[in-house]
């Protein structure tokens, strides 16, 4: 990563005096709560209806109290943190000033906002929870996960739809890479499975009719809603290489920008989202011939999958390297998305397996991409690109690398 960029950008910069590794990962997915379930459940079968967790028991990390004045975004975020936290190990926080936090959402405590709604126009809004505007608001996330592990560093929370998770791990990067942090706990929480949601994107027929989720294919009609949380904690690389840890991979470079276009289309061809792929690509002092792989945001929705595919040609020409996108098994979590395609990436690498695109069966013939479907693919090792696009024209892209020997 570049500590800063030159009038030519990034690659006119001058580089970060510090790398980035990732050192623990935690998750929440309907794919299971462990990295071993995650794992395989990307390899199918491939699921059908929305990606509900139905056997998240918050009682595993929170108490009775805890859990009433905590929304289900915020309880699966601090579940995925300390999950994170223990696969990290002994990290010796002794500065907590330089422990910070960095978690994406789309919307936040959305369901504890529909619930108290309908408590008001049925029973009085007198009968409201004292506790709504801390259940509702989109940053309660991170800063329980701050106040769980006493960190006091920069605690942050990014909205910014579907990108939120994977923007969130490049701005947490960077306060290491620039050496502001030594650790960071940073990823994203989505649970948007209130009846007004759903209906709210079916009508704008964002979602699948069949009840699949198919990123590329000829026949793909819209995504499926997921909730979950990712989160990864990253370390100063030096600093994780000394106590002996376990490094998945570091995070060598990361962008983001706009398309300043429309609400929820993407621009036309992708061209805000190929410019965010090169300025990734750039400030990991990389050129596209070097991506290994691609972690598409591959949405199944027709408009944003086309778009993509245009971008990745624009950027790599004709032969891309292989890509799939999780969000077949995964469905889309929204803002929390990003952050599970990370955990993804860094299982790839661990495992030397890039995982198919679930449901996919035949590619749109105006998409020329090389999809890995069917069965996973032997990851030749290299760096990976991670994509995450959103509602607002947000488009964020990460660099995620095996660990130089």
């Amino acid at each position: 990563m570049k500590l800063t960029w030159g009038p030519k950008g990034p690659s006119d910069g001058v580089e970060a005096p510090f790398k980035v590794a990732i050192v623990g990962v935690g998750l929440i997915s309907c794919l299971g709560q462990t990295k071993e379930s995650f794992w395989k459940g990307l390899f199918g079968p491939a699921l059908v209806g929305l990606r509900t967790i139905d056997d998240f028991d918050a009682s595993n990390w929170l108490g009775p109290k805890e859990i009433r004045r905590h929304d289900r975004f915020n309880q699966m975020g601090i579940a995925a943190s300390s999950l994170a936290m223990q696969d990290a190990g002994d990290l010796k926080i002794t500065d907590p000033g330089r422990a910070g936090v960095l978690v994406g959402t789309g919307v936040g405590g959305l369901d504890s906002l529909e619930t108290q709604v309908m408590v008001g126009n049925t029973r009085g809004f007198d009968r409201v929870t004292p506790f709504l505007v801390p259940l509702m608001m989109a940053n309660a996330g991170a800063a329980s996960i701050s106040m769980r592990f006493g960190f006091q560093g920069p605690c942050e929370t990014t909205v910014t739809a579907c990108a939120a998770g994977t923007q969130a791990i490049a701005n947490a990067a960077r306060l290491i890479a620039t050496g502001r942090c030594d650790v960071m706990l940073t990823g994203g929480s989505e649970c948007a499975m209130t009846d007004t949601a759903k209906a709210g994107f079916k009508n704008m027929t964002a979602m699948s009719n069949a009840g699949i989720s198919r990123p590329f294919d000829r026949d793909r009609d819209g995504f499926m809603m997921a909730e979950g949380a990712a989160i990864l904690v990253l370390e100063e690389l030096n600093r994780a290489k000394a106590r002996g840890a376990h490094i998945y991979a570091t995070i060598d470079g990361a962008a983001s920008n706009a398309d300043a276009y429309h609400i929820t289309a993407p621009s036309p061809h992708g061209v805000g989202a190929a410019g965010c792929m090169r300025i990734a690509i750039a400030d990991a002092g990389l050129t596209p011939k070097d991506i290994a792989h691609i972690n598409a945001h591959g949405t199944s929705t027709p408009m944003n999958d086309l778009a993509e595919g245009e971008a990745m040609n624009d950027v790599f020409g004709s032969v891309t390297p292989p890509v799939t996108s999780l969000k077949g098994a995964l469905g889309h979590a929204f803002g929390s998305a990003g952050a599970l395609e990370a955990v993804g990436a860094c299982l790839t690498i661990e495992h030397g397996v890039i995982p198919p695109t679930l449901g996919t069966k035949e590619i749109d013939p105006a998409i020329h991409v090389d999809v890995v479907m069917g069965e996973g693919r032997p990851f030749v090792a290299g760096p990976i690109l991670s994509n995450s696009f959103g509602f607002g024209g947000h488009n964020g892209s990460i660099v995620i690398s095996p660990l130089e020997s």
